[in-house]
Formats: structure tokens, C-alpha cells, sequence
């Protein structure tokens, strides 16, 4: 089946090349003129994910967004948006929004992460979500990280960044990206907070006796879980 897609946008120009574009690209895709119309589709159909652009008029997409914050599974979505100010970008991901691109943008570069989205969500309700680090099995739905009989459990900034890091597969996770989408800001105290947050993960992580397990920190770009054999074959 397709994944289906709302997409809420009233420019219409932008609206139907993308239309096409996603549609071409097997997506079923419904568009919405303003936020009033995308929220009475909501409230009628069951949708994979939501593309929202902001300045809307009737209900801008942050109110969309609230809206969908109070459906009972909730549907993921991206905001689409020339409102580039850092203000707005922290609004949107404290509102849920998994991710916040700024107009002009590459479409390949959201098919890409609307795919990814839409194959996690699949995910989700198939089969549940364990991560293996190493000889550890992490388990972000409950914040456990498991080796051999020894268990700890994680606080929630500290499984949400070590699921960030997975999810990544050892590219780089970019600091502003994991401070917005944990803390909803990315001060100089937030980056610090981070800090501490990675040190406590380098420790619960050090203890396979087969693995070399590194979150290393990229000089300004992000971090990046690293894994490598302790004694790799010759």
C-alpha cells in the first residue's frame, strides 16, 4: 500500500509540483489549500505523515500541529517553511515536528527523509524498535541498555540522545539538530548540559570486553557513535 501523505501548503504553484513530484515517487498525497481544510481531513482520514507549511491562512501550520499533538497516535510531520528565524525553528520542534526545512530547498533531500519517516513508522507497528550497540542491546522504549545479566536504566535526555546516535549509524549527529529536538533550544548552556549528557553515555557504554564503543566529538559539527572489534581478526 502506499504510505499517504497530507500535505497543507497554500502556495499552489509549489503545491502541485510537489504533489507530483512525491506522487511519482509512489506516495499518495492529499493536498490542503489552508490549515482549516487540512484539519478537517485529519478528522476524517488516517494519514502516514504530514507535511505543513506555516503561513497558511484560516490556521497556520502551527496550529495544525497543536491539533495533531492531541490525535491518539500521533502522525509525524515536517514543516516546510520560508520562515527561516531561529525562533520559529525552535517553535516547530517543540511543537513535535520531527523535522523543519527551510524554503528554498532540495526535493530529493525530502524525499529522502520522508522515506526514512515513513519506513520507521512501519517499523513501529510491526516489530519493536531494540538497538544493538556492540555486545549491548538498547531499548529506548523503555530506557534500558542491556550487556550480558547488567542493565542500566537511562533518564530520558540520555535515551533520546543515544537513540539520536543510533538512528544516525555512526554519521554525525549534529549538535544544534539533538539539542532542538531534546532540549527545544541550542544556547551555549544547552551545549553544555549536552556535554555532560555524552559523558555519562561514554560511561555506561565502556564495559564490552569485545568492543570498542566511542561517541566521538566532531570540533564543531556534532558527535558520532563509533564502533569497533577490541581484538579484530588478523
Amino acid at each position: 500500500m502506499k504510505a499517504k501523505i497530507l500535505l497543507a501548503e497554500d502556495d499552489n504553484n509549489f503545491a502541485m509540483m510537489l504533489k507530483f513530484f512525491l506522487e511519482t515517487h509512489h506516495f499518495e498525497v492529499v493536498w490542503c489549500e489552508n490549515g482549516e481544510l487540512a484539519i478537517q481531513q485529519l478528522q476524517s482520514n488516517l494519514f502516514d505523515l504530514c507535511i505543513l507549511d506555516i503561513m497558511m491562512p484560516q490556521k497556520d501550520g502551527f496550529m495544525v500541529a497543536e491539533k495533531l499533538n492531541k490525535i491518539p497516535n500521533p502522525i509525524p510531520f515536517v514543516f516546510l517553511s520560508a520562515k527561516a528565524l531561529k525562533e520559529d525553528q525552535i517553535k516547530g520542534y517543540q511543537l513535535g515536528a520531527t523535522d523543519y526545512l527551510i524554503k528554498p530547498f532540495d526535493p530529493e533531500i525530502l524525499l529522502y527523509k520522508i522515506q526514512a519517516l515513513v519506513k520507521k513508522q512501519t517499523e513501529k507497528t510491526t516489530v519493536k524498535s531494540f538497538f544493538h550497540i556492540g555486545s549491548y542491546v538498547f531499548d529506548p522504549e523503555k530506557r534500558l541498555l542491556k550487556i550480558n545479566e547488567k542493565q542500566q536504566k537511562l533518564s530520558p535526555k540520555e535515551s533520546k540522545l543515544l537513540e539520536l546516535l543510533c538512528e544516525a549509524k555512526g554519521e554525525i549527529l549534529h549538535h544544534q539538530e539533538a539539542m532542538l529536538k531534546i532540549w527545544q533550544k541550542d544556547d551555549y548552556f544547552t551545549k553544555q548540559s549536552m556535554n555532560v549528557f555524552i559523558t555519562k553515555l561514554r560511561k555506561y557504554l565502556s564495559e564490552d570486553p569485545q568492543h570498542e564503543i566511542s561517541i566521538e566529538s566532531l570540533h564543531s559539527k556534532g558527535i558520532s557513535l563509533k564502533i569497533s572489534l577490541t581484538n579484530p581478526p588478523d
